[in-house]
């Protein structure tokens, strides 16, 4: 074998002496290469097998000018169309062979109609009505076919159109847009959502759609006519199993389809009514309905003085056979319904009815009827006293946007008395406050100074008795007010409602003459119960004139911390003698104690008649009330704590806890006493239970105790450790009598303040003399003399006093022992 590498050296060594480029060309092949741009705006290097050519260490880069935007969109529209049209073309093909089978099939029956009618006589033009009707089948057939797909194949490519429309714009701009698709089932979810309706316009729609497209592929692929296609359509929609009896392939699968879509059609329908109908009972359920009342009494909130209130408006409205009460209260309409179900008091013919939402919200106003209410009560909330208020104050002007307005009054229960000036600020003069604490603050106050007081008001506020009312008398025009005075059997007039200013006028004087329009205030047990008669004799017979007692320092214990507290300092500084003392045991630090009284607007230093005593300490720790004089006090007052508002229970427990721990002390402090008085008082109990000891402290201190919760309430007056309990429930008989009449508002504020006409409990003495046997009438017109209205007594031995008594003009024995109950004017 020659050898020949010596030659392959000399090559080698031959090709080193040239330039290098020019040995590149020598040692490999130069692979052309080429760029295109993907449409992403980014370059590629490759050659024709699509592999990158690997340029070499000694190669310089070659630039490669980059493509135009009309290149590229060029580029990319190319490859847009191919997809697209690949995928158009298998649509059409299907589409056309199915078109070709049918082709093929007519030709068959043409042929098969043509070698029929030759070899028979036929009537001529026929074969052509025949061939025309074919012909006109197979048109509808493929129409059916191409309306029926098409609107699918437009729904496939609508999120390409952008694509196209951006192409055609020949822009770069990457925006991101909502897809068409999106776009069409948000408006359809929006329509579904806003027009309650339109679920069930769509579905006659798609009834419709369904039953004429099934007609017409029926009338393809069958031998009866357009109506009588139609028609079958119909029942097969309406009825699945009608199809039963359809012969031939074709006509079977048409009808199948038109069943499946009927059963789906009537499944929704179903569903829908389904839908309908639960939201209408879960309305019904939820107090969700309009409420189609008038003169009806609107509650608005709920609170734990809801079921004293409905217990007295019951009982206001039963001489009309009862009335119609509705509460409106974010609760749910069945947990209120349950809960006035447990108070288990007779409504006595009055309905009420529960309404759940917010009183805040103008529809839930409305839907209960608020422009037609007589009287609307805006109950506090249990929050603390506020955010109660602040509550109270949205609520009103809420109800100030109502455009159809409120033809009754706004009773507002507020819980600070600071706070009612901007509500009345917001509501104008048809806004009536109660002030809850207030009205509490200041009847214990009176109960402690006047023993026995607290039932009487008790009495007067509730509907049960007797209770105040203004009406005018036309035929008492002229009369002075001492004849008007007895000229009611069954009432006892105790004010008159002057016409010229409005104003309401207690105890007015004997010389005051009854003016037209004038209006008569009287304490009778109902509205229609009283009327004026011909007046009675009276005697005029001589009794004691007898000076009102003066008044003596007194010792005053306060227990616990109240909001209002400054408001009940003020009232003993105008009701107690000089000299007093105000003992105020708590726990709020005394430096923080004085700033809140002076932040309160209290002067402290210009208390004059009473001395306040300052002690800190908890009133549920017995060492802590041990370092009290509790038998020097002649009342002790058990406040609600400040700090417990917004939990009542919690708030009487203390109390409860308070109370016990009094009476248990003054019990070991105080002498022993079998009074024969006290033994008729707790005859109930054994001689060795301790709540005979406690009972016995209390003939030498007067204890109130302030009890928010009725249910406590009652468990403390059973005993009667406590001389009387004061309880939201006297809160809630105020709102409902000033719901009744508003103008009662007036008459109450007034026998509340420490200044003008108040009630008071008068000895006997005043007014007769020993076993004297006069009428009440008699006694009636000896109080004038003193300018007193007597409105009741109690007998000496009895526990409960007689407010308007029936039969004025019996002659009754009376003891110095008794009491007389009657409106007076302070001093």
């Amino acid at each position: 074998m020659p050898n020949h590498s010596p030659r392959r050296s000399s090559l080698f060594q031959r090709s080193k002496t040239l330039p290098t480029n020019s040995y590149r060309r020598f040692t490999s092949p130069i692979i052309p290469t080429f760029r295109y741009d993907d449409g992403d705006g980014v370059s590629h290097n490759g050659d024709s097998s699509n592999f990158a050519a690997m340029p070499t260490s000694e190669e310089k880069p070659v630039a490669v000018p980059s493509r135009s935007p009309s290149q590229r969109i060029t580029r990319l529209w190319t490859h847009f169309s191919l997809t697209h049209c690949l995928k158009f073309s298998c649509s059409c093909s299907f589409t056309y062979v199915m078109f070709l089978r049918s082709k093929v099939s007519r030709l068959e029956a043409e042929n098969l109609i043509l070698v029929t009618r030759c070899n028979s006589n036929r009537v001529p033009g026929s074969d052509n009505n025949e061939m025309e009707e074919t012909n006109s089948r197979a048109v509808v057939f493929f129409s059916v076919i191409i309306t029926f797909v098409l609107p699918f194949l437009l729904y496939m490519y609508l999120d390409d159109l952008s694509h196209i429309k951006n192409l055609l714009r020949r822009t770069n701009e990457k925006k991101e847009e909502v897809p068409l698709k999106k776009r069409i089932a948000y408006s359809l979810d929006v329509c579904f959502s806003v027009y309650p309706y339109a679920k069930l316009l769509a579905l006659l729609l798609a009834t419709v759609v369904l039953i004429v497209y099934g007609g017409l592929a029926l009338y393809a692929v069958s031998d009866c006519g357009v109506d009588e296609a139609l028609w079958l359509s119909w029942t097969f929609v309406a009825d699945s199993g009608s199809h039963a009896d359809r012969v031939g392939v074709g006509a079977r699968i048409v009808s199948v389809a038109i069943s499946a879509g009927g059963m789906l059609i009537f499944a929704t329908m179903l569903g829908l009514i389904s839908d309908a109908i639960s939201k209408m009972v879960d309305s019904l359920r939820k107090g969700k309905s309009e409420v189609l009342e008038s003169n009806h009494i609107l509650i608005l909130g709920w609170s734990d003085k809801l079921g004293s209130l409905l217990k007295q408006l019951a009982i206001a409205n039963k001489s009309i056979g009862g009335g119609v009460v509705v509460v409106l209260a974010e609760r749910d309409k069945e947990e209120m319904e349950t809960d006035i179900a447990k108070f288990e008091f007779d409504l006595m013919g009055t309905s009420v009815i529960c309404r759940s939402g917010s009183p805040l919200i103008l529809a839930d106003l409305k839907k209960v009827s608020v422009s037609n209410a007589r009287a609307i009560i805006v109950l506090g909330s249990d929050e603390n006293a506020d955010q109660s208020d602040a509550r109270a104050l949205r609520v009103v002007l809420s109800l100030t946007g109502v455009k159809e307005g409120w033809k009754g009054h706004v009773v507002v229960e507020m819980c600070d008395l600071d706070n009612e000036p901007l509500v009345k600020l917001v509501g104008g003069e048809r806004i009536e406050t109660v002030v809850a604490h207030d009205v509490i603050g200041r009847l214990m106050i009176q109960c402690a100074l006047q023993p026995g007081l607290a039932q009487i008001w008790e009495d007067i506020l509730g509907f049960e008795n007797a209770e105040f009312y203004i009406k005018k008398w036309p035929q008492l025009d002229g009369y002075r007010f001492e004849d008007v005075l007895i000229s009611f059997p069954n009432a006892i007039p105790c004010g008159v409602k002057v016409a010229a200013d409005g104003k309401i006028v207690l105890n007015p004087s004997d010389d005051y003459v009854l003016k037209e329009g004038d209006e008569i205030l009287v304490i009778a047990e109902d509205d229609d119960t009283y009327a004026p008669g011909s007046l009675p004799d009276v005697r005029m017979c001589p009794f004691p004139k007898m000076q009102d007692p003066p008044k003596y320092p007194e010792k005053i214990l306060f227990c616990g911390w109240r909001r209002d507290i400054d408001d009940m300092i003020k009232v003993l500084e105008a009701l107690l003698a000089p000299g007093s003392e105000l003992w105020m045991f708590n726990e709020v630090p005394d430096q923080e104690r004085e700033k809140k009284l002076t932040d309160a607007g209290l002067n402290i230093s210009k208390l004059v008649n009473i001395k306040l005593v300052h002690r800190q300490g908890n009133a549920v720790i017995r060492r802590h009330l041990e370092s009290l004089p509790l038998e020097t006090f002649d009342s002790i007052l058990i406040l609600a704590e400040q700090s417990l508002e917004n939990s009542i229970v919690h708030s009487d427990s203390r109390s409860l806890a308070t109370l016990l721990l009094i009476r248990d002390i003054q019990s070991k402090r105080l002498p022993y006493k079998d009074a024969k008085s006290s033994a008729l008082r707790i005859s109930g109990f054994p001689n060795c239970c301790w709540i005979r000891k406690m009972q016995q402290a209390s003939d030498k201190s007067i204890v109130i105790s302030e009890i928010l919760d009725s249910r406590t309430k009652n468990l403390v007056s059973v005993s009667r450790i406590s001389d009387y309990v004061l309880s939201n429930e006297l809160v809630s008989m105020a709102l409902a009598m000033v719901a009744e009449d508003k103008q009662i508002n007036r008459v109450l504020k007034e026998l509340f303040a420490e200044k003008g006409n108040e009630l008071c409990i008068r000895p006997a003495e005043f007014y007769i003399y020993d076993q004297e046997e006069v009428c009440f009438y008699d006694i009636m017109r000896r109080a004038r003399q003193r300018q007193e209205v007597i409105i009741g007594y109690r007998l000496a031995g009895m526990e409960q006093a007689v407010i308007n008594p029936t039969d004025k003009s019996k002659l009754t024995k009376w003891s110095l022992d008794d009491v007389f109950v009657v409106i007076a004017s302070s001093q």
